[in-house]
């Protein structure tokens, strides 16, 4: 092939990708060896949307400040990239609403997303899925292998994840439903609420409430500050768990006939209120602080927990 049949075809893809500030979108490529695709929008909204085809679909319409869209490949990986003006880049400050895009992808190929101040939307993606925001929200359903989504001062809203799984958040809140597999959730001034089927999970959180539904845990790891934990769970034989609160009450629910080690202290005030047996917790000789330790069954699991000025609850 000459190099001027290389060159045309190239010429009139990109001319078929140019794109103009407020235009309505509606463009389609055929991908072929593709293994990534990399969205960043700055501001606005954007869906992405697994399917069975192998064509990448992008429809919508581009905010007035937006100098065009770059959608191409290049190697084995697909850039869509909304393209704004350089003498307009107070992203925050913006009256404008933003460009407002859907996505359609093959669901087996790898996605990233970068944005400022954009929502983003995933949804039947299974070949791990990456996105970052700054002061967007993030909502994501049926997503598998990994999955990492952060946003600084957004909530993120989850559904049916599964893999690795890692959701953060600085000053929003974290709502899942429905994950499996590792699930990591971490917030700075924010609420977390999960009912997951995760075995592996570990949470961290400062300035906010943790309310968590858990199946059946081979791990749970629960770091807390300035805030209350409240956690219902099957313990599995030869599982875990260990918890830490500073300033936070810690209370665990367990299913009966849980056969662990608990090992629970309390320091600089605080109680701890043992509802699976009858035994108390002792004070020490000096100083507010007391723990307790006891058995259930076999012992297999072990459950740790302590304190600083806060109490400790176990239950059924």
């Amino acid at each position: 092939m000459s190099i001027l049949q290389k060159v045309i075809p190239m010429m009139l893809f990109s001319a078929a990708c140019s794109s103009f500030a407020g235009e309505h979108i509606d463009k389609s490529l055929t991908i072929n060896n593709v293994s990534s695709v990399n969205i960043e929008n700055l501001r606005g909204t954007v869906t992405v949307i697994g399917w069975d085809k192998a064509t990448i679909s992008v429809k919508g319409e581009l905010e007035d400040d937006a100098e065009g869209l770059i959608f191409q490949q290049n190697g084995s990986s697909v850039k869509i990239k909304v393209e704004l003006d350089n003498h307009n880049n107070n992203y925050w400050g913006s009256n404008e609403e933003g460009s407002s895009l859907t996505i359609h992808m093959p669901k087996d190929i790898r996605v990233s997303f970068d944005g400022v101040s954009s929502d983003i939307n995933f949804e039947n993606l299974h070949a791990s899925a990456e996105g970052k925001t700054v002061s967007g929200d993030i909502n994501a359903k049926n997503l598998s292998q990994r999955v990492e989504l952060i946003s600084v001062s957004g909530d993120i809203d989850s559904k049916n994840l599964s893999g690795k799984v890692t959701l953060s958040s600085v000053s929003g809140s974290i709502r899942d439903r429905q994950s499996s597999g590792r699930l990591k959730l971490r917030v700075v001034s924010g609420e977390i609420d999960a009912q997951s089927a995760a075995k592996e999970v570990l949470i961290e959180n400062v300035s906010g409430d943790i309310d968590v539904t858990l199946s059946d845990i081979d791990e749970l790891i629960v770091s807390n500050v300035s805030g209350d934990f409240s956690g219902s769970l099957t313990l599995n034989d030869n599982g875990t768990v260990k918890m830490s609160s500073v300033s936070g009450r810690l209370a665990l629910k367990l299913q009966k006939g849980v056969q662990a080690s608990f090992r629970l202290s309390a320091n600089a005030g605080g109680d701890i209120i043992n509802k699976i047996t009858d035994q108390k917790a002792k004070e020490a000789r000096y100083g507010p602080s007391s723990k307790l330790r006891f058995e259930t069954g076999s012992a297999s699991a072990n459950v740790r927990a302590s304190t600083v000025s806060g109490d400790i609850i176990v239950s059924h």
